[in-house]
């Protein structure tokens, strides 16, 4: 089975699905991780979620869709990981801590606004992972996930995971359109890792728990890929 040109499929009709029917605000779902019509609705679902309210710390994509989930950590006092575009830095993940922000929430929270003002930290200054919160191209209610196809989430998890920051007891979740869900199957690699919850703006899907990535599978991996990101290279080198 051709499994990346299978997930090709279901992101261009989920993208598709999604600006027919007026839902991806700008600049479209096409190409990316899509920012959609009731993004907040689903971030204010997540944090009445006791796996919300029990995390202390909390780890997000950078992507605009997951902005309120990010912008809600923050207020409610979480210590917040971001990843680094690309995860093109040794040190990898930017550091928001509600308790030193030398600019606005709105102001920091974004990619570009933790460039300029959060500090980047390496694997080994972080603390384990409570919560993951991960933007989705397309999803199904057994908690399989399809990402924009870079693979960049999947490595963060399995980087987070080698280290012990991320483990049985950290819950894995996505915020998206109820049109970005998928019925039935869909095509999933061994590398990549399951979803513990999926949240809407009208609905928490609790997914049975699925066989997690134990870390890094370098296999998957291409020369190219592994050496456009330092903490690979480093550990490729070191290996």
């Amino acid at each position: 089975m051709d499994i990346d040109g299978a997930k090709r499929e279901v992101r261009e009709a989920v993208w598709s699905r999604l600006e027919q029917a007026g839902q991806a605000l700008s600049p479209g779902a096409h190409g990316r991780i899509p920012n959609f019509v009731g993004a907040e609705l689903a971030a204010e679902r997540l944090a009445r979620h006791a796996a919300w309210r029990s995390a202390s710390v909390v780890k997000s994509n950078p992507d605009q869709a997951q902005l309120p989930v990010r912008l809600r950590a923050l207020a409610d006092g979480k210590l917040l990981y971001m990843a680094v575009p690309k995860i093109a830095d040794i040190r990898p993940f930017y550091l928001l801590d509600p308790a030193g922000l030398n600019a606005a929430p709105a102001d920091i929270a974004t990619g570009s606004g933790a460039a300029d003002h959060a500090p980047k930290v390496g694997i080994s200054e972080m603390r384990p992972v409570d919560l993951v919160v991960c933007g989705s191209v397309a999803v199904n209610r057994d908690g399989v996930r399809i990402g924009k196809g870079a693979g960049y989430s999947d490595i963060e998890v399995g980087l987070l995971t080698e280290a012990g920051l991320v483990g049985p007891s950290t819950i894995l979740a996505t915020t998206v359109h109820p049109l970005q869900i998928v019925d039935g199957p869909l095509p999933e690699s061994s590398h990549d890792f399951g979803l513990d919850l999926i949240i809407t703006p009208d609905e928490v899907i609790e997914c049975r728990r699925r066989q997690r990535p134990t870390g890094i599978y370098w296999d998957s991996l291409s020369a190219q890929k592994i050496d456009a990101i330092p903490v690979l290279k480093a550990s490729a080198a070191s290996g």
